[in-house]
């Protein structure tokens, strides 16, 4: 993997993105001098375009990142990966009419926009076809070996084996008699010579994973290792690499304290983010006011009661603010004012409430906490004050996601379906507080972007 603005991305990805890239720039050249032949045009140089086939390649790759065009099913299966790619298309040309209203300079014709989506969508897939599996296959897989063999190497090996896993594991030592649970663990007293072992499998980093560490650390060993060239890796950090989430099982404080990251509160950060959130907030109100008064009256009309309603909600620092939202239950949803989770086809949500809860609409209320600076666009979902005081007591690190503003949308919105149980909100934790360690304004709009996806292909929505 390579680290972006302190972000993983697997190598395949960046690979597939800049041979999409490039397809778009042929599709959109291809797509002009198809046209231009056809009504018999001087074509010209490729280098007198350059702003219009920027123009239209630059969207459709935004496009494609916001529907999920680059995620572990669309190396696996040709069908999906032609569905996102279609959609991406579709939706990228609709942006691209935007740009060309305001922008006329850098328009095309619309007869050799139309070719250009066509070339673009052929492209694309016959690429993915060429590509995809070998992109997603062993041969652009990392080579790994783990040291221990108990559960935590365990939890490893079962990563490795998931669909559209990063890395591969080609030896797995054992340390002690007293962990190994893996069969195919080799004993260390077994390998003579480790370092001609690790290099002799082609091996590019180990990853530690002892059961029990104080006292037990084989420094000898992984300073072999190193000087081989072959990177180390501790458990957490390496977890925390390919699965985009922190493991709260393996994770320490000491770890946590002396790994990079959690610069959210610097100045400049703060600063950026809040001056993209009252511009984009100001900008959304305005667009979604419309929007918001259909919805009242469909409410209402529905059923009795107020169209709005403010919930109590933990902020920045566990400072309490009250959130606005669409109402999408029944009145009386809730008896006496008491917390209750939401639950998979939970009867208290009317028939609109179903629909606005799919396509968050009633989430746009909260633009409003966004101006305000209660709440930013981008940040761990804010919970109520009884959850998390439940919460707090018996999740680890639970009060570290306060550590950060609340958000609209976030990272645990985007790779985990919708929590209502403790164990749920264990597992959301766990990206959140990867959010948090590692945010940058790339992860803010790489999450902006992909919060489109979730809208489009709604999962979990309660």
């Amino acid at each position: 993997m390579i680290r972006v603005f302190k972000h993983y991305v697997p190598h395949a990805v960046l690979l597939l993105g800049l041979v999409d890239f490039t397809l778009l720039l042929l599709a959109s050249e291809l797509g002009w001098r198809l046209r231009a032949w056809q009504i018999g045009y001087p074509v010209g140089a490729a280098i007198d375009r350059w702003p219009q086939i920027l123009s239209f390649a630059a969207p459709l790759q935004v496009a494609l990142l916001a529907v999920g065009a680059y995620s572990t099913a669309s190396f696996l299966s040709l069908r999906f990966a032609a569905a996102r790619l279609m959609v991406a298309v579709s939706l990228g040309v609709i942006f691209l009419s935007l740009i060309f209203f305001f922008f006329p300079a850098v328009s095309y014709w619309r007869s050799s926009l139309l070719f250009a989506m066509m070339f673009a969508i052929l492209l694309l897939v016959v690429m993915r076809g060429a590509l995809g599996r070998l992109l997603g296959g062993d041969r652009f897989k990392r080579r790994v070996i783990v040291m221990g063999a108990g559960p935590r190497a365990a939890q490893i090996v079962e990563l490795a084996e998931r669909p559209g896993a990063n890395f591969l594991v080609v030896g797995v030592i054992a340390m002690s008699d007293a962990e190994r649970v893996l069969p195919q663990a080799i004993h260390r007293e077994d390998i003579p010579n480790l370092q001609a072992f690790v290099v002799g499998r082609e091996v590019v980093e180990v990853v530690l994973a002892l059961e029990e560490r104080r006292r037990a650390l084989p420094y000898q060993d992984l300073l072999r290792v190193r000087t081989a060239g072959v990177q180390v890796f501790e458990l957490s950090s390496f977890l925390e690499r390919e699965t985009g989430r922190i493991d709260l099982a393996s994770v320490s404080h000491s770890w946590l304290i002396f790994s990079d990251g959690f610069s959210s509160g610097r100045v400049r950060s703060v600063i950026l983010k809040r001056a993209f959130d009252v511009t984009v907030s100001l900008a959304l109100l305005v667009a979604a006011v419309p929007i918001i008064a259909i919805t009242a009256i469909a409410i209402r009309l529905e059923s009795k009661g107020p169209v709005f309603y403010r919930q109590r909600r933990v902020g920045l620092f566990n400072q309490a603010f009250d959130i606005p939202k669409l109402r999408s239950m029944r009145q009386d949803a809730e008896l006496a004012g008491q917390a209750v989770w939401a639950e998979k086809d939970d009867p208290r949500i009317t028939r609109v409430g179903r629909f606005i809860r799919k396509v968050r609409i009633d989430e746009l209320p909260q633009i409003w906490s966004v101006l305000k600076g209660e709440m930013s666009f981008v940040g761990p979902r804010p919970e109520r004050p009884q959850f998390v005081e439940q919460l707090e007591q018996q999740i680890p690190f639970y009060a570290e996601r306060h550590m950060v503003k609340p958000g609209i949308t976030g990272w645990a919105q985007l790779n985990y379906p919708y929590g209502a149980s403790i164990d749920d909100a264990r597992h959301k934790l766990e990206y959140d507080l990867y959010y948090a360690k590692n945010y940058s304004p790339f992860l803010d709009a790489l999450i902006l972007l992909q919060t489109l996806r979730v809208i489009l292909w709604p999962s979990g929505a309660r």
